[in-house]
């Protein structure tokens, strides 16, 4: 077997050669010589603590201040972590911190690649919008103009403040005969509307409502909600008890609807990653995952981080889904283009 070589001092002195094996020389290289695969341990060690974090997510417990949904509302944005760590890895030339990238990397593209390319198309059917207006909206009539103008078949609005509410009826009435509003939500369409009723999502006062909409190509299911806001506190965590109990609320109506064809526009309040909101997105589909560009993001409206209002659908085929123009409100409002076919 190949023996390695070292001179050792002998009593006098005098320096002779005495084998070492192999495998004890190469480890006291390792230990003396700081080389590619030794620099940028602790890049790397991060690297697998992000690829945990974001595989896991689900395992994130919402017992302490609800961190596993406050996690999973901005999963995405751990994504800036991967060219950070890049940059890291070369400047210190680790070959290690570069190789366990790798793993975030794949981890990354698995949950959310399929959002950063263009799954839209052509056609459809009906074109839908949703958009939270904001109760303190300065210009409700200007809000309803840019909507109408957006070219969707049925508009739904959340956060209707009663004063606001005549000036998007006067507003829109030209381009929707068929309004309906139930409490601080309300659905405006160019086709007739029938069996409108508010539902219940257990808070108290109506911020919910289904109706039937009467379409060229068959009734469709239309809910529109807006579920209870979440808060950040430092000495609460993400506090969202009140958001999750409708999300129940509401998946129990829609589980209970008798139409095939079912709609679901407004502002939740938490994204499809969020496991809160499960009751409803494990029996529907979002038109931004299926047929979108890009992640779709709408709130806030300055810098929007985090797709919170959402467009759901159960029974039809989304084609197309974005985001309009900003509004005076701090949500984007959002639309998609559906197919019955």
């Amino acid at each position: 077997m190949a023996q390695a070589y070292r001179t050792e001092p002998d009593s006098d002195g005098h320096g002779h050669g005495r084998p070492e094996p192999r495998l004890r020389s190469l480890a006291r290289r390792l230990r003396t010589h700081r080389g590619p695969w030794r620099r940028g341990l602790v890049l790397a060690a991060l690297a697998l603590l992000l690829a945990l974090v974001m595989a896991g997510h689900a395992r994130i417990p919402n017992s302490v201040g609800s961190l596993g949904s406050l996690g999973e509302t901005f999963l995405p944005w751990l994504g800036l972590a991967l060219p950070v760590l890049l940059v890291a890895g070369l400047v210190r030339r680790s070959a290690t911190a570069l190789i366990a990238l790798l793993l975030p990397v794949v981890v990354w593209l698995n949950l959310f690649g399929g959002l950063v390319t263009d799954k839209s198309a052509t056609g459809g059917d009906l074109t839908v919008a949703t958009h939270n207006v904001n109760a303190d909206n300065p210009d409700p009539a200007a809000t309803a103009r840019d909507l109408a103008a957006s070219g969707a078949d049925v508009v739904a609005l959340e956060e209707l403040s009663p004063e606001a509410v005549p000036a998007f009826r006067e507003a829109l009435a030209a381009t929707y005969p068929h309004h309906a509003v139930e409490g601080t939500v309300g659905l405006w369409s160019k086709y007739p509307l029938s069996a409108t009723a508010p539902v219940d999502i257990k808070l108290g006062w109506t911020r919910a409502l289904r109706s039937t909409v009467d379409t060229p190509s068959g009734p469709l299911a239309v809910y529109v909600a807006h579920l209870p806001s979440v808060r950040v506190k430092v000495d609460a965590g993400f506090t969202a008890g009140q958001r999750d109990s409708s999300a129940e609320a509401l998946g129990l109506a829609i589980r209970g609807e008798e139409l095939d064809r079912v709609v679901l526009l407004g502002d939740l309040n938490g994204t499809m990653n969020d496991r809160a909101l499960s009751p409803v997105t494990s029996q529907m589909r979002s038109t931004q995952g299926a047929a979108g560009n890009g992640f779709g993001f709408s709130w806030p409206a300055s810098f929007p981080m985090a797709r919170i209002d959402q467009i759901m659908v159960q029974g039809v085929e989304p084609v197309s889904s974005w985001t309009l123009p900003r509004t005076a409100s701090d949500h984007l409002p959002i639309a998609a283009r559906i197919s019955f076919g």
